[in-house]
């Protein structure tokens, strides 16, 4: 059984030996105290620390429930429209998007994300395309009372219960909320709908493992036995302080760069699959380390398409960057260059090679070309193959580097102050009283 592991092609980039080796030692000194402090459970934000135990804690009891809802509705609806925002969806959107292209059980209905924004455009056409559909809801929301996805559950609400009526309607929701208080869990005991927990100590860009991801997923036809399996295997992994750690390791190489200023981090994909990916890293780093003028900027590129746009400010532009490359090593479906007699368009010389073995060889030379020509510091986390496994260890690893790290920054990473102030501006300026 294979493991994500990681290596890195920094070489030192302007940095010079002495100053280096300083810098590792120090470095590595504090990774072992934001470890301990984050297994100790010690530091700041210590009460949404759930995350850590889920992969082991998560009952058959649960998978059952999630499994009987599938069952009951996927042979009746076309689309199930899942509603959240954050890191009420983009867990569950990431895993979705990257399993897509390869194979899933046939007889399950068509996915759509709502509530994730404020384009009338978008819900309007969402809406009049389910006129036409069967059609159930999935709403994810702590409290219910969240701008964008307490707009669109109104608007669907209303829409199934004209569609259906109140009590047909009712049986096609299911509430993802707070188990004891809030607006939604008031309207789902209310309702009767089908419910599920959001546990109190797990933040919502660390809920991928909770019904809010597993939920999704699972009436998507994706298998989330697999998922929690790969997530149990990286748990036991990133526990144990040593060289296999690569959560130890990812977040010791960021913070050596960062200490030299490269002050931000550009995710990789060679696969555009896998963008919704690098959306829910950019929400967990972005919001669990920018707080008091600290942290590292996470941004995001999908290659070999963005090297024809931002291609040339990575290799010759300011030098405050760093990248990380998602290697995915095989994929489910490949297609091979053909050989054609004439060659008029000089490809013969890949004849007979696939599409991915092109792109690794881009990869391998994109790579090169940063991290020797450019001396951008590249780090390379290989991933054996997207499936439900490999992608359960892959977002645990984040998770937990991530933690990590905040300590590091001597930060709390798992609270997010200061996305409020946004939020009662426009409470303010739509006459909220």
């Amino acid at each position: 059984m294979k493991a994500i592991t990681i290596n890195n092609n920094y070489t030192q980039c302007n940095i010079p030996e002495k100053i280096f080796n300083e810098l590792e030692g120090t470095v590595k000194e504090e990774t072992k105290r934001a470890f301990d402090v984050l297994t100790a459970r010690t530091g700041a934000g210590n009460d949404f620390l759930g995350w850590i135990d889920l992969p082991d804690s998560i009952d058959e009891q649960l998978i059952t429930k999630i499994q009987n809802d599938v069952n009951r509705l996927k042979d009746k609806v076309d689309v199930v429209v899942a509603i959240g925002i954050g890191g009420s969806y983009l867990g569950a959107k990431a895993i979705v998007e990257a399993l897509k292209p390869a194979s899933k059980e046939t007889g399950y209905p068509e996915l759509i994300f709502a509530g994730c924004n404020l384009n009338g455009l978008y819900i309007s056409n969402l809406l009049k395309l389910l006129d036409d559909k069967d059609y159930c809801v999935i709403v994810i929301s702590k409290s219910g009372t969240t701008t964008e996805p307490a707009i669109s559950f109104r608007l669907l609400k209303q829409h199934l219960e004209n569609k259906y009526g109140t009590v047909e309607a009712a049986s096609r929701i299911i509430a993802i909320t707070d188990g004891v208080k809030g607006t939604l869990h008031g309207i789902a005991t209310a309702n009767g709908y089908s419910s599920y927990v959001i546990p109190d100590n797990v933040g919502g860009r660390f809920s991928v493992l909770t019904p809010v991801g597993l939920v999704p997923v699972a009436f998507a036809g994706y298998d989330i036995r697999s998922l929690i399996e790969g997530a149990k295997v990286m748990r036991k992994i990133c526990l144990n302080y040593n060289e296999d750690n690569v959560a130890v390791k990812y977040a010791f190489i960021r913070h050596c760069l960062h200490q030299y200023k490269y002050n931000v981090e550009v995710f990789v994909n060679y696969l555009d699959h896998l963008n919704y990916i690098s959306e829910w890293w950019k929400q967990l780093y972005g919001e669990s380390e920018g707080k008091d003028e600290k942290g590292i900027f996470p941004a995001s590129v999908s290659f070999t398409t963005d090297l024809h746009s931002l291609g040339q400010f990575i290799q010759g532009g300011s030098r405050l960057l760093y990248e990380t490359v998602l290697n995915v090593e095989n994929i489910a479906k490949d297609v091979t260059v053909p050989f054609v007699d004439d060659d008029v368009d000089g490809l013969n010389y890949i004849a007979g090679k696939s599409i991915h073995e092109v792109n690794k060889t881009a990869m391998q030379a994109t790579i090169e070309a940063h991290s020797q020509d450019g001396c951008v510091p590249n780090i390379i986390i290989n991933v054996p193959e997207i499936n439900e496994f490999y992608l359960g260890q892959l977002l645990y690893m984040f998770e937990f580097a991530c933690g990590i790290s905040g300590y590091m920054f001597n930060v709390n990473p798992f609270n997010q102050p200061d996305v409020e102030a946004y939020k009662k501006n426009m409470f303010r300026l739509l006459g909220k009283k």
